[in-house]
């Protein structure tokens, strides 16, 4: 699978029959071609962006893997799962990136589960060129209209941090995006983007590159604050950044690893070796949602919005409603549940998790009580395996607690709802 992404003025006048061409930021005006981001690039001119190469080429490279993820289809691999992608990317820089080339590789493998080859040309759009102006913050935090996201705005604010929140455009959760960035931060501290990509034929609808949109958005954002090293907060909890595979079938990318510790290791290890003054932050990589819900910093206004959020994992398939028994929603449930059981007042399709679905895909219920159930008999080493192996040896001791409490927190509703 061949993907090219690069500036309109850079694409080959003969495209190759298999490969798939996306045109950065205006259409191309050509048949087959896709286009990503459109009339952006001038939006944020106009807004006063005026990044550095660096950051700008950071960008162009997210977007166009989130392009090629979408627009290669699963389906069509040996396994109906892991794909050869071979990516070209037009840069502004590419010779900056020159060398990187093995790093991003297993970066992405980490990710999508692919294997992935990656070519750096000459052809990206040059950066945007705004009048900059000074905002008034001191770091970025990522807003998805999650409850982590929440508790994560709700306490940087306590501790009297100003964060801009970046959003990626969710026709599900704009709304709340919006509403939870105004009440933390006021009118003018969101920035909320799409990465528009567009393309004739099928997308692929695992997505498990979509989060490199929303990294790079942040980075973005992150080049109109002042300062050497921008702290860019990622608010999610310890339990889903492992996300440890409750069934043995569950392994590597079928788990996603969007936030995933040695992913965003990898991350900084890019950006630090690019020049770009960003510091990835993964504050909560130690707690469970529970604990997050339990120690946040305002109780009253969490309180308030908490039950608004969304977690599911099958919202769409439910018609914006949390579904109640996949593995989100379970994490959910057993968060609010350490928090206190009368907190909760989402709506769910399924109150109950011994409530039978089978038009809801996997039984996930029962998967979390295997996980139980297995611990209980051979331990919770055997049950992670090698899940740990990424970790330093002064932290395994804390992801391992991590992972043990955030079990704890579903096995309690679990057995709430008679499942054990």
């Amino acid at each position: 699978m061949k993907i090219l992404c690069t500036s309109v003025d850079s694409l080959p006048v003969n495209l190759p029959p298999d490969e798939q061409a996306f045109s950065f930021f205006k259409p191309a005006g050509r048949e087959g071609v896709g286009n990503i981001a459109n009339k952006w690039k001038r939006l944020l001119k106009r807004k006063g962006f005026a990044p550095d190469a660096s950051t700008w080429d950071f960008v162009q490279f997210c977007l166009a893997v989130c392009a090629a993820d979408l627009a290669c289809p699963r389906a069509t691999s040996a396994d109906g799962w892991t794909r050869v992608i071979e990516l070209t990317v037009g840069l502004h820089e590419p010779m900056r990136w020159v060398g990187f080339e093995e790093h991003l590789a297993k970066m992405l493998k980490l990710l999508t589960g692919d294997y992935w080859t990656l070519h750096f040309v000459a052809g990206g759009e040059a950066p945007p060129a705004g009048t900059v102006t000074v905002v008034p913050h001191d770091c970025v935090c990522l807003l998805s209209g999650g409850l982590d996201s929440l508790v994560g705005g709700i306490d940087l604010v306590s501790q009297a941090r100003r964060p801009v929140f970046v959003s990626q455009l969710a026709h599900d959760d704009s709304r709340r995006q919006v509403s939870y960035a105004a009440r933390l931060g006021g009118a003018n501290a969101h920035w909320q983007w799409s990465h528009g990509i567009n393309f004739p034929g099928a997308r692929e609808p695992s997505t498990r590159a979509r989060s490199l949109a929303f990294y790079a958005f942040a980075v973005l954002a992150a080049s109109r604050i002042a300062g050497d090293r921008v702290q860019v907060f990622v608010p999610e909890n310890g339990f889903i950044c492992i996300n440890p595979p409750l069934v043995p079938g569950r392994v590597s990318s079928l788990s996603t690893k969007t936030t995933h510790p040695q992913f965003i290791a990898m991350m900084q290890e890019l950006l630090d070796g690019l020049g770009v003054g960003v510091a990835l932050e993964l504050p909560y990589r130690f707690k469970t949602k529970g604990q997050m819900l339990q120690e946040c910093r305002n109780q009253p206004l969490l309180e308030e919005l908490a039950s608004d959020t969304t977690s599911c994992g099958r919202f769409r398939t439910y018609n914006r409603t949390h579904c109640g028994r996949c593995v989100p929603c379970m994490i959910r449930k057993g968060a609010f549940y350490a928090w206190g059981p009368d907190r909760d007042r989402t709506n769910y399709v399924h109150d109950f998790l011994a409530e039978a679905d089978k038009s809801s895909g996997p039984d996930d219920a029962m998967a979390a009580a295997l996980a139980v159930l297995t611990v209980e008999e051979r331990g919770l080493d055997r049950f992670l395996g090698a899940t740990l192996g990424f970790a330093a040896t002064d932290e395994r001791s804390s992801y391992r607690r991590v992972l043990s409490d955030g079990l704890a927190e579903v096995e309690a509703v679990l057995r709430r709802d008679g499942v054990l």
